[in-house]
């Protein structure tokens, strides 16, 4: 009988020591379980977060994209060009205007020549001034003895000027055709002359001597013809 008595107080104390244990148990499932609900409360709140910034960010870019649509539909709009205006501005079928030809004066020239290359002593040379259109449109150029001048050199001297003893200057316009001339003859006394037809008594020499003839019209002056007096 006293075993038994003293055995009761052993199984009290073992099942209150099996009591504890149970709590702590019950204690740590709990708190796990704490843990595992506030985790996948944080990952509901992040994927409904970045949900949120998606749908966002959808919007904005379809407002975006439209926004820039229409913008680009607005200025190819602008930019469309007005084909009435285009078909007002150039009537269908009109003709082109011709310039009218007119002459080239930088296609009129003035040559010089002479009718021998060398005279003897009683022999006068034939001076010739040719005036030839070398356009292929008909021109108006004044031949008068106003244009005109025969001139003879030798070396630096000057010997003889049509101009010198000009009785009378006329004018005299001629139209001459394309590819045609005009030739205009002076007989040359084999005399010196001076500007303002001083007399001068001095005459060219002769025996073999060279002279260059070269004739003016206007602005115009020919190439050099040279001839000999013998």
């Amino acid at each position: 009988m006293g075993r038994q008595g003293n055995s009761s107080p052993r199984k009290t104390a073992s099942g209150s020591r099996t009591g504890s244990g149970g709590s702590g148990t019950t204690s740590a499932a709990v708190y796990r379980r704490r843990r595992l609900f506030v985790g996948v409360a944080l990952l509901v709140a992040v994927a409904l977060g970045f949900g949120g910034f998606a749908v966002a960010g959808a919007f904005s870019g379809s407002s975006e994209q439209a926004s820039s649509t229409d913008g680009a539909t607005g200025s190819a709009t602008g930019q469309a060009p007005d084909p009435g205006a285009s078909a007002s501005a150039t009537p269908a079928g009109a003709p082109t205007p011709t310039p009218t030809p007119t002459c080239n004066q930088n296609l009129v020239t003035v040559s010089a020549s002479t009718d021998k290359a060398a005279y003897g002593p009683d022999e006068n040379p034939l001076l010739s001034l040719k005036v030839t259109n070398g356009g292929t449109m008909p021109c108006e150029v004044n031949i008068g003895t106003s244009q005109m001048e025969y001139l003879i050199t030798s070396g630096a001297d000057r010997i003889f000027s049509s101009r010198d003893c000009q009785a009378k200057s006329e004018d005299l316009v001629k139209t001459i055709a394309p590819g045609a001339s005009e030739t205009a003859n002076l007989p040359w006394p084999r005399n010196r002359t001076l500007e303002g037809c001083s007399p001068i008594g001095a005459k060219p020499g002769a025996g073999g001597a060279y002279y260059i003839f070269t004739a003016k019209l206007g602005s115009k002056a020919s190439p050099r013809a040279v001839f000999q007096l013998n």
